[in-house]
């Protein structure tokens, strides 16, 4: 089982990137965006809840997050393995990924970091929130105050798994193939 977090800031490409993984090498893509999106479409009480903290650019609380990401991975058990998208974003949840795998005998093979500047991102965003519908898309304050939030919270979990020799950062700049190409030689060596 091959269990991947593929990791960087907001609009660094790791959702257009993790459908081409998906694709490859035939894993279960899990978004916790996807998921929020989901709860937060049919108006469900999580979603309501959820659409509080992402309208303010803050991120949800680790119970929420750690719940519907323990359902979705407990619902497909007998998949090649995981791509995870969005999550882990702190030692926290770092930790709750660990043992929910480690309760299903496996573990996170590597961490990929597509690093990209934070103007690039802004841009990128803001371009996003054209068709994306997503009014946190369209407001440069929030998305900056994401990207501060991510250094200062979510960034940690890079080192988390350096310290296994599991964190592996990738320049996300350039063509969609160059940057897929990347990724696929790091996937290759884990």
């Amino acid at each position: 089982m091959i269990n991947i977090i593929l990791f960087g800031p907001p609009g660094s490409g790791k959702g257009t990137q993790a459908s081409k993984i998906v694709e490859k090498y035939n894993l279960l893509h899990i978004s916790t965006g996807d998921l929020f999106r989901y709860e937060m479409g049919n108006n469900t009480p999580l979603g309501l809840k959820a659409k509080e903290y992402i309208k303010k650019g803050e991120l949800v609380p680790d119970e929420v997050t750690i719940g519907m990401l323990t359902n979705k991975v407990v619902a497909n058990q007998d998949v090649a393995g995981y791509i995870f998208d969005g999550f882990p974003r702190n030692i926290n949840q770092s930790e709750s990924l660990d043992r929910i795998l480690a309760e299903m005998n496996t573990q996170v093979s590597g961490l990929i970091a597509l690093a990209v500047d934070d103007e690039e991102i802004v841009s990128r965003i803001l371009n996003r929130g054209k068709t994306s519908g997503r009014s946190d898309d369209n407001d440069e304050s929030i998305i900056r105050n994401r990207i501060e939030v991510y250094k200062q919270e979510t960034r940690p979990v890079f080192d988390y798994y350096a310290k296994e020799n599991k964190s592996h950062e990738l320049q996300g700049v350039g063509s969609l193939e160059e940057v897929f190409e990347r990724i696929c030689n790091q996937i290759d060596q884990l």
